[in-house]
């Protein structure tokens, strides 16, 4: 393989970019009870419906409502407004929402306000504070902890590595993914992140250790089949990085996941093309 392919490897795929829009929390709506409907959850669904069609007139409406409301009703129109706000890309505004609606969420429900604090670091991340993002989302973490939310302490520690890494972190954020598959071993973005983290530093044998785990639990992720045709190129096996990328494509033909692998995969042909010209030149010019 040559150096420029294995650079050109090293860039991507990026599944530690961040959480938001795509993030667990945010498409998640709070629970509610089988048939449970009143003026403020119905007014809560209403807004979301309207993020998906209009995120601009919700942020509008969820500001509105904010501004007229108190207790639940208000830490409700944060969050949409949060949400709405997200969609829209205003990062700034969607942490300031998540924020306001931990703060007015009672300190008893710990597990609330560990979501909201995720949601907040998230934003914060993605508008690129990466320390921003590090303060809220190890708040989150101890609320999660306090609740007994395992899951949700595993996202939070996700989310935290994923700071880490764009502070340049790389051994914390490495710590902070052994706590996220610790607590929830069941989620393949634990490993995935793990296996990327540690491809990228080098560490190849575990790099194929952690791939293998989030293999096992979600074979059909094409994030998880690309990460495995690199780490299996890095290391020389580049039959085996044919059959991950090639699984990838017949996934999903058309998804973005499967243009990657297909430029992957030209990029291997081209430098076996290359390589056994490269040779002859070389003994060519040898005296």
């Amino acid at each position: 393989m040559s150096l420029l392919l294995a650079l050109l490897l090293q860039v991507g795929p990026n599944p530690l970019a961040g959480g938001m829009p795509d993030d667990d929390l945010m498409r998640d709506r709070p629970a509610r009870a089988r048939g449970e409907l009143n003026a403020t959850t119905a007014w809560f669904d209403s807004c979301f419906d309207q993020i998906a069609q209009d995120p601009a007139r919700a942020h509008t409406m969820a500001q509105i409502r904010r501004s007229e409301t108190k207790g639940v009703d208000r830490v409700l129109a944060n969050h949409c407004l949060g949400t709405a706000a997200s969609a829209l890309g205003l990062w700034e505004d969607a942490r300031s929402a998540f924020i306001a609606a931990r703060e007015e969420t009672p300190a008893g429900e710990a597990r609330t306000r560990a979501r909201y604090a995720a949601m907040a670091g998230n934003a914060a991340l993605a508008g690129g504070d990466a320390e921003g993002a590090l303060a809220w989302l190890t708040r989150a973490e101890t609320d999660a902890r306090a609740a007994d939310a395992a899951t949700l302490e595993a996202i939070a520690a996700t989310d935290r590595a994923r700071a880490l890494v764009a502070l340049g972190r790389g051994d914390e954020a490495l710590a902070a993914l052994e706590a996220a598959t610790t607590r929830a071993p069941e989620r393949a973005e634990g490993w995935l992140l793990t296996a990327t983290l540690l491809r990228r530093m080098e560490r190849l044998s575990e790099a194929q250790a952690a791939i293998e785990r989030a293999v096992l639990l979600t074979p059909t992720n094409p994030d998880i089949g690309l990460e495995a045709g690199v780490i299996a190129v890095l290391d020389g096996r580049e039959d085996a990085a044919r059959e991950s990328w090639q699984s990838v494509i017949e996934l999903d033909p058309k998804g973005p996941a499967a243009a990657t692998a297909r430029d992957y995969l030209a990029q291997l042909a081209s430098t076996q093309d290359i390589a056994p010209v490269a040779q002859a030149e070389e003994e060519g010019a040898q005296p």
